[in-house]
């Protein structure tokens, strides 16, 4: 659940506690915690449909808009029930996800564990969708998601969870607009060609009889992530 900027402000000061949503199945659930992009968690209190004519001004300011008539507008075009989200203000606790995405010295061990985490996302009888994801993302980054998602044929719902399952792994970092790969997925894939053309190399020798050091995956690349 991501907030424009105008909102962050008004969030960490509390005068923003609720937000009005369209959605065709809910992408909130209470208890769950939401980072905002400039830093800051919260966390959803109470979410539930509501109908369009029982919004009520007072309930729109708490939303960060002037009007019911305001909110109402600003969700034209969107699909689904109308959604009122409350939440509250945790703090700015720190993410994991930050120094993960941070890290791009990716090892041999690092890059087989990555992999074989992909795989299994993989293998959910959609094809290997995961690199494609990233691909698309590293060619368009900044592009919104309903965009990516109709390149790929996907629903934009469900496209943003797959994009939630990469950002899990420090794969991908969310901006205002669209996605982008963090220093860690722009590394993975740099070495993804690498590791691909050592493996097939490593098992020509092996079928040639040959032996040598290029089937060493800990050396592989080192340091060059």
């Amino acid at each position: 659940m991501l907030f424009s900027t105008r909102f962050h402000e008004p969030i960490r000061r509390g005068e923003v506690t609720d937000t009005f949503r369209r959605w065709k199945r809910p992408q909130a659930k209470v208890g769950g915690r939401y980072r905002l992009h400039t830093g800051g968690v919260l966390e959803a209190t109470s979410v539930e449909v509501v109908a369009p004519v029982s919004v009520t001004d007072a309930d729109a300011r708490q939303s960060g808009f002037a009007s019911a008539q305001a909110v109402l507008e600003a969700l034209e075009g969107f699909e689904g029930d109308l959604y009122r989200v409350q939440f509250r203000y945790l703090g700015d606790l720190p993410d994991e996800r930050v120094a993960l995405a941070a890290d791009d010295d990716i090892s041999g061990h690092d890059f087989e564990e990555i992999t074989q985490r992909l795989g299994r996302m993989d293998g959910g009888g959609r094809g290997a969708w995961t690199r494609d994801v990233l691909h698309l993302i590293a060619d368009q980054e900044g592009v919104r998601a309903a965009d990516l998602a109709a390149r790929l044929g996907r629903e934009t719902v469900r496209f943003k969870a797959d994009v939630r399952r990469l950002k899990a792994l420090g794969l991908t970092e969310s901006l205002e607009v669209g996605y982008r790969l963090s220093p860690r997925g722009r590394a993975l894939l740099a070495l993804g060609g690498r590791r691909d053309s050592v493996s097939g190399e490593s098992r020509q020798a092996g079928e040639s009889g040959e032996s040598g050091e290029v089937g060493e995956p800990g050396q592989s690349g080192g340091g060059e992530g």
